[in-house]
């Protein structure tokens, strides 16, 4: 479990703040029911039941300028609070505070330090979580530079035009615009938050994913009793399939299953300049 997944937990555990359970996670090496004492020792874990329960529900918002785009996901107790206008409003008010920053260095932990009409991002959010009363978690701040690029996004289970349960969002390079590069880019945004791709191609998965996989599909595959050559090519055959599953430019293109979206994008090139340069995906 990676240090932020650590940190989150906690957070959803005693609803103190992001530096408080980074600093107490450290003091106790990482150890979450130490941590958790820890925090209740000092008085920074929330006697409260409200914040020792879970934030499943909630929505994602995508916010985007001339320079940067934002994807937000604050997490809510409840679907009904969700979509609720008083979350939607908040939620809508802190992505437009990330977006004015400008800043594309800028992560979770600095953020909640962000001062907006003298308070805190993590001071609005305290009265937010009094007000609806239930836990909320900011728990996905994701920064895009949109620098020389096309954007667009799309939203699945929307509750306004930029918010929902799933948002994702292609930054492309084209020399026009038109209704056609409008309705293939937000083709291609509808396939990832359907698809859910871990990278945009093979070479942009670790080794150690890689790796991972091909054990999995060997162990699979040795006790066969085929020869070693033939296994080999099984192998390869498995791990070609992997890739087409994983790998955004290797799978399906769900509005035309014959083709790829490499062989979908080439095709649309015969007619306009479309360079997909990245996406994004955040869902709850």
């Amino acid at each position: 479990m990676s240090d932020l997944d650590l940190i989150k937990e906690l957070r959803e555990k005693t609803g103190a703040g992001f530096l408080d359970c980074k600093n107490t996670l450290k003091e106790n090496n990482n150890n979450i029911e130490e941590s958790i004492d820890s925090l209740r020792k000092k008085g920074l874990a929330k006697a409260s039941k409200k914040s020792s329960r879970e934030a499943k529900e909630g929505a994602v918002g995508f916010f985007s300028n001339d320079k940067i785009s934002i994807i937000l996901k604050i997490n809510s107790e409840t679907d009904f609070s969700a979509k609720s206008d008083t979350f939607l409003d908040f939620l809508d008010l802190i992505g437009k505070i990330a977006l004015k920053q400008n800043d594309k260095s800028l992560n979770l932990e600095n953020f909640l330090n962000i001062k907006y009409n003298d308070k805190s991002v993590s001071d609005l959010l305290k009265e937010m979580i009094a007000k609806i009363g239930e836990n909320l978690i900011i728990n996905d701040l994701k920064i895009f530079s949109n620098k020389e690029l096309n954007v667009n996004f799309y939203i699945h289970n929307p509750y306004r035009k930029n918010i929902g349960k799933i948002v994702s969002a292609v930054f492309f390079y084209s020399d026009t615009k038109n209704e056609e590069i409008t309705t293939f880019s937000k083709n291609i945004c509808m396939h990832i938050a359907a698809s859910k791709p871990e990278a945009m191609d093979i070479d942009q998965l670790s080794s150690t994913v890689i790796e991972n996989e091909k054990k999995i599909q060997q162990e699979m595959i040795q006790d066969s009793g085929k020869p070693s050559n033939v296994m080999e090519k099984i192998l390869k055959g498995k791990m070609k399939k992997y890739y087409s599953e994983v790998t955004l430019l290797n799978q399906n293109f769900v509005i035309d299953p014959d083709k790829t979206i490499k062989e979908a994008i080439n095709d649309f090139n015969s007619l306009n300049k479309f360079d997909l340069k990245s996406y994004a995906l955040i869902s709850l």
